[in-house]
């Protein structure tokens, strides 16, 4: 039973018979195929407006390359403190910006505070060139805590980031578990609230290998295809990341899967709200679900062959010496019986 990660599930049937699908036969490379413009084409409809999009292999590449489209020099880009770009991303976006630094702005439930942001790019005022100058605002959503920023706080951020003329981008490793979370659409989560770029995964939630940054004005777009080159991200037979994408967002299978790990997430919440051996730090917006389990329940989880990650506890959560904070996280390929299974456990 893997709730370790999201990126430990395999890739949906439908997404694996389109690879076998264009596996045979010629088309050309570099993004210029058919498949490729068709999938550009579908990515138009689904967020109601023509956008740039340029495939890469992973959401780290996604988010450096979306940062190093908006660079400027000695620029500071302002993230929530415990953002993925500036926890986990291994020093990639600062690598491929030549530089660039991320600044991390606190705010609670692991998202931005547009007042605290107001004050950090204060902190940077453009005509003082010892302290750089500000050239960004990134969104994770949903976020790395399984939160998901509501219509009207992205357009908060949105405004304040627009009012610094500020580029906003938005990390969606799991867009897709935050959209239908907020029962809205593409361009109602991005573009008419004031996001500039996405980073757009699909590999958690059921691609093989698929992500895209996706620049909402093309004609901002101009030096991706070279950045994006140079950063060794342009795949000579693209078609195959084409191919995910239009199985992946084809009949609407892409917000299918996120439903069901979404509400996989919400069924093992409540497992945990409701056992005596535990309790929930927060409820699950999108599929990651954080428990606080007695030392002797998560051994039991554990030895039952249960993959979870521990984690560390946010300023202000206070937990008793006999308990830790976990982290679950729920996909396209979670079980009901997996949740039964865990149920069984900690009830015991």
């Amino acid at each position: 039973m893997n709730f370790s990660s999201d990126n430990w599930a395999g890739a949906l049937p439908q997404v694996a018979e389109a690879l076998v699908k264009h596996a045979s036969g010629f088309a050309t490379a570099y993004g210029q195929s058919d498949l490729d413009k068709r999938v550009e084409q579908l990515f138009n409809e689904i967020f109601e407006r023509e956008v740039a999009v340029f495939f890469v292999a992973t959401g780290t590449a996604a988010n450096s390359l979306s940062m190093a489209l908006l660079n400027r020099p000695g620029g500071v880009i302002f993230a929530q403190t415990k953002a993925h770009m500036i926890e986990d991303e291994g020093g990639a976006v600062e690598f491929l910006t030549a530089g660039a630094r991320l600044h991390g702005v606190e705010g609670e439930k692991g998202k931005i505070d547009p007042d605290n942001l107001e004050r950090a790019i204060r902190l940077f005022p453009a005509e003082f060139v010892h302290h750089g100058q500000p050239m960004a605002v990134s969104i994770t959503q949903s976020t790395e805590i399984g939160t998901v920023y509501s219509l009207e706080e992205i357009e908060k951020i949105g405004a304040v980031a627009k009012a610094h003329s500020l580029p906003l981008h938005m990390d969606g490793a799991r867009f897709a578990n935050a959209l239908v979370s907020l029962g809205t659409t593409p361009a109602e989560m991005t573009w008419k609230r004031g996001v500039d770029v996405v980073s757009f995964g699909g590999t958690k939630n059921g691609c093989w290998c698929a992500e895209a940054v996706v620049v909402m004005d093309p004609a901002r777009a101009r030096d991706m295809p070279f950045i994006r080159k140079r950063s060794a991200q342009l795949f000579s037979k693209s078609r195959f990341i084409a191919a995910q994408f239009e199985a992946y967002l084809s009949n609407g299978l892409w917000l299918d899967t996120a439903r069901h790990s979404n509400a996989m997430a919400q069924e093992l919440a409540e497992v945990f709200r409701t056992s005596a051996h535990s309790r929930i730090a927060w409820m699950p917006d999108a599929n990651e679900v954080f428990p606080i389990i007695r030392d002797p329940q998560a051994k039991r989880l554990m030895d039952a062959g249960v993959n979870f990650y521990d984690w560390n506890p946010p300023a202000g959560l206070a937990l008793e010496p006999d308990e830790k904070l976990y982290r679950f996280v729920t996909s396209f390929a979670t079980r009901k019986e997996d949740i039964e299974a865990i149920r069984s456990i900690m009830s015991a």
